[in-house]
């Protein structure tokens, strides 16, 4: 703060806010300090901005906190109304799951005090309006499909509530996500939530097919097995504090989904990076094991150790790898045959890499001093599917020296092809 020309210092050290900046250390992790920085966010809002603080006569606007279910008033939302009035009678636009929701507000409910309560029945206070800024449980018909974090906002009649629904339709439509591309199947409790883990898993580099707000059922799992045929790994779910139903729990497993649950958004999202990454490498480990990598070796002048049936020869390898059972070939292409073992200094070895010096045996027709000679260089014989997926799907698993050895390779093998 210094460096840009800014004087601070921590909150409770300060005598003149005026002069000189806040700090108020705070905790992501623990919650510690928050309440701190909302006292003196109040505080420097009372004191020094009393006279740009109104209160709002207009119809009211607010958004769902919560939705749920109260014994003897059936579904209600919680609902912060953070500008304008509203009353008992007043016509309500509420963002809902599937469309928005206009609907009449029947009752107002405040908390009484906790002086004042008698029992867990007698918790509210009915009120016949209520002004911003405060929470106000509101019951109406038709609020079962009412979504938390949505708009909630006072309409004169219901001409007005048609302008409206499109406004909220609009608002909850660009938090959710449906695409046809191959991504992740994204659910969270409210579209707050949602909007913000949807953008740190496409920050950390996924994709996202379908995000929306309520817990998972069976749906998301159709939809999560659609792109397995694209891309396995990322056919999962991601569920941020929200329920599985039983039916989707069961479904999943039948459909081999992973379902990754949390309630803290940057843990979820690195539980489920985890296991991809994990799951990426062992699968990438899996098929470079039943493919042949690229290899070049030198057949060392005076380390001719048997000329045939088998030939042992010493040889240096100048590029990639050798390795058991792998075929080798001329540079010209000719087949030589394939390498039965690999010794260093008496002792049997399963591949050899660049740079060492090793003894090979060769089994096939080949004889030193006809098809090949000291000094020669041989390849590895990778077959050219085996090339076409290694320069596309395992490109930066490969140094320039290998590369370039897979596409001479590939030359050598088209030539030939041609010739034949």
């Amino acid at each position: 703060m210094a460096n840009q020309g800014f004087k601070a210092d921590r909150y409770d050290r300060i005598r003149d806010f005026t002069k000189v900046v806040a700090i108020i250390p705070t905790s992501a992790l623990t919650g510690e300090g928050i309440p701190d920085l909302l006292l003196v966010l109040a505080g420097l809002a009372q004191r020094y901005m009393l006279e740009r603080l109104r209160v709002s006569e207009g119809p009211g606007k607010g958004v769902v906190l919560e939705v749920r279910e109260e014994k003897g008033l059936g579904t209600t939302i919680a609902v912060i109304l953070y500008d304008g009035v509203i009353r008992r009678g007043d016509i309500i636009v509420v963002g809902g799951r599937d469309k928005p929701i206009v609907t009449k507000v029947r009752a107002l409910l405040m908390p009484k005090p906790l002086d004042e309560m008698r029992s867990p029945e007698d918790r509210f206070i009915s009120m016949d309006e209520v002004r911003a800024a405060a929470g106000v449980m509101i019951v109406a018909p038709d609020l079962d499909y009412a979504l938390a974090g949505a708009p909630v906002l006072v309409v004169e009649n219901e001409e007005e509530a048609e302008k409206i629904m499109r406004v909220v339709a609009e608002e909850v439509a660009s938090v959710k996500v449906s695409r046809e591309t191959a991504g992740l199947v994204v659910k969270a409790d409210t579209l707050g939530s949602l909007e913000a883990l949807v953008s740190y898993i496409e920050n950390q580099g996924f994709p996202v097919r379908y995000a929306d707000v309520g817990p998972v059922v069976k749906k998301d799992i159709i939809e999560a097995s659609l792109t397995k045929k694209d891309n396995k790994l990322l056919a999962a779910i991601i569920a941020f504090n929200v329920k599985i139903s039983e039916e989707a729990g069961v479904l999943a497993r039948e459909y081999d989904i992973p379902i990754f649950k949390g309630n803290i958004i940057y843990r979820v999202v690195e539980d489920f990076a985890n296991w991809y990454h994990k799951t990426r490498e062992e699968e990438k480990r899996q098929t470079l094991e039943k493919l042949i990598l690229p290899g070049a070796i030198k057949l060392l002048p005076g380390y001719v150790f048997r000329r045939s049936n088998p030939v042992i020869v010493g040889v240096e390898v100048l590029t990639g790898r050798i390795k058991k059972g792998y075929p080798l070939m001329t540079e010209e292409g000719r087949k030589i045959g394939d390498i039965m073992q690999i010794q260093e200094h008496g002792k049997s070895l399963n591949e050899a890499l660049k740079g060492a010096a090793v003894a090979i045996s060769i089994r096939g027709k080949v004889m030193v001093g006809r098809q090949i000679n000291e000094g020669d260089t041989l390849y590895v014989d990778v077959p050219l599917d085996h090339i076409d997926i290694l320069l596309s799907k395992f490109k930066e698993d490969l140094s320039e020296d290998e590369i370039e050895l897979l596409r001479k390779i590939r030359k050598i093998k088209r030539k030939l092809t041609r010739i034949y």
